[in-house]
């Protein structure tokens, strides 16, 4: 074994939570080494997950836009997919980034060390790749080890006709029929996809709807145009068994989607994502970990092991890269000595399909679920000059406001860059802002943002381009 080395803080885990922690220590003058199994830092995100997805689904939008360009008069043949080319374009986006983030690495100076990492005790690491084994001395520790793809005993077929995200994402073949199981963000985003290459894509989702624990108005505009792009949308329906056969997964439905047995090229298994809580040696801590397999942290992320701190997928949800790097500096800040807390209003979510849905703060359904007496304020994209332009009328921009100060507790959209559009929303939540503040803030014209301001004066009955009298 490798002579010991000493570091101030090591980092377990490269992607967005794990070098966003590293690289603001490293600014702020700390000894830091960061380590991960990739020769780069940037994790499941930019390896596996919401980078690759996101150039292929701006692939999958190119490619739908063309065919329905003909809905003003301007024609196009219909698109020849190279998926060699396409899926070398998708890994030179990932390859680009994740170099870039090496780069950043360097020029901090932060200790990159490639290999995987195991605590031998609440101070000490090793880590082991192909070449040797080290160990490292550490005064603070964070763990962002992520999380992996859930999996179904259904789909337990060792079979390469059965996927998770990270194998739909490699792109393998564009199969001519794919089965989604799972009507979460992830199926429908690489359903979308599938769906643009040329695949009859079909559904099945056990809950009554898709996206379950979104509000229902902004996830209708998506499934009415869902329901033109896939072949089948089955809700209330599981599987209730599968086998591969000659031509592929043949599959029984229960519930409401049940009826013959049908066979599917390829299946998609997009059942949600489980913690990487299974680090090695925490045993060897007094690290403790919820019913749900997460690890427990404070208000500052830190865990019962004075010394040791957890951020992102591995701390518990919602499990999204930008709340990762938020505590992963929050983190930084604690081990510092600030007294800092991870308390946020609005996490902002967003859903990458075609519409794309977004939220923050108090949505709908938990106002409801709460008991909390609120109001709510839409202005539907029908009436917006630019939804209009975009032949894209089918969104909704809603507030969720306090019933008494008309405070903006949360925000939802539907429709073409409603993730974009969302980040005003977690300032106003954020910022303690009134429906009022935001229909006096001048927004540009024609733009999407100005639905914002125009649900805020519908609150008011006073929106320019609804008429809807305030009762």
């Amino acid at each position: 074994m490798a002579e010991a080395n000493k570091t101030g803080l090591a980092v377990v885990g490269g992607g967005p939570g794990g070098y966003a922690a590293a690289f603001l220590a490293a600014d702020l003058g700390l000894d830091v080494t960061l380590i991960d199994e990739q020769p780069n830092p940037g994790g499941v995100c930019l390896y596996r997950g919401c980078i690759p997805s996101k150039a292929l689904l701006h692939a999958a939008k190119v490619i739908t836009e063309a065919r329905e360009a003909d809905h003003f008069g301007v024609q196009f043949g219909e698109p020849k997919i190279d998926l060699d080319r396409l899926r070398s374009w998708k890994d030179s986006v990932v390859a680009k980034m994740t170099s870039g983030l090496g780069q950043l690495s360097k020029a901090r100076k932060v200790r990159y060390v490639q290999g995987r990492a195991a605590l031998l005790d609440a101070h000490t690491l090793e880590v082991r790749n192909a070449q040797e084994a080290r160990k490292i001395a550490f005064e603070h520790a964070i763990l962002a080890t992520g999380s992996r793809p859930a999996t179904l005993p259904n789909f337990d077929l060792n079979s390469q006709r059965v996927w998770d995200s990270t194998a739909a994402l490699e792109l393998p073949w564009v199969p001519k029929s794919l089965l989604v199981v799972g009507g979460g963000y992830i199926g429908l985003e690489l359903g979308q996809v599938y769906a643009a290459l040329g695949t009859k894509v079909t559904v099945v989702e056990m809950m009554p709807t898709l996206l379950p624990g979104v509000d229902a108005d902004l996830v209708q505009p998506l499934h009415k145009r869902l329901e033109k792009q896939f072949a089948a949308i089955h809700l209330n329906t599981k599987v209730g068994s599968a086998k591969e056969t000659k031509s592929g997964i043949q599959v029984r439905f229960e519930g409401e989607g049940a009826g013959k047995e049908q066979t599917f090229e390829a299946v998609l298994v997009a059942v949600g994502r489980k913690p990487n809580s299974e680090v090695p040696g925490l045993e060897n801590t007094r690290v403790k970990k919820t019913s749900r397999g997460y690890i427990e942290v404070d208000p500052q992320r830190r865990t019962a092991e004075p010394s040791l701190f957890a951020i992102g997928d591995v701390a518990g949800e919602p499990m999204l890269a930008h709340k990762a790097s938020h505590e992963g500096r929050l983190a930084v800040e604690v081990i510092r000595g600030s007294k800092a807390q991870f308390e946020p209003l609005a996490i902002p979510a967003v859903v990458f399909t075609d519409p794309e849905i977004a939220w923050c703060g108090l949505t709908e359904t938990q106002a409801k679920e709460q008991n909390r007496d609120v109001k709510i304020a839409r202005f539907p994209w029908a009436a917006s000059g630019r939804a209009t332009t975009l032949n894209r009328s089918d969104g909704v921009t809603k507030l969720v406001l306090d019933a008494e100060t008309e405070q903006i507790l949360g925000v939802g959209l539907a429709g073409p860059s409603a993730g974009e559009l969302i980040a005003e929303g977690v300032l106003a939540v954020e910022m303690g802002a009134l429906a009022k503040d935001l229909a006096l803030c001048i927004h540009p014209h024609p733009t999407l943002s100005e639905t914002l301001m125009e649900a805020a004066e519908a609150l008011y009955g006073t929106s320019t381009h609804i008429y809807r009298p305030k009762k």
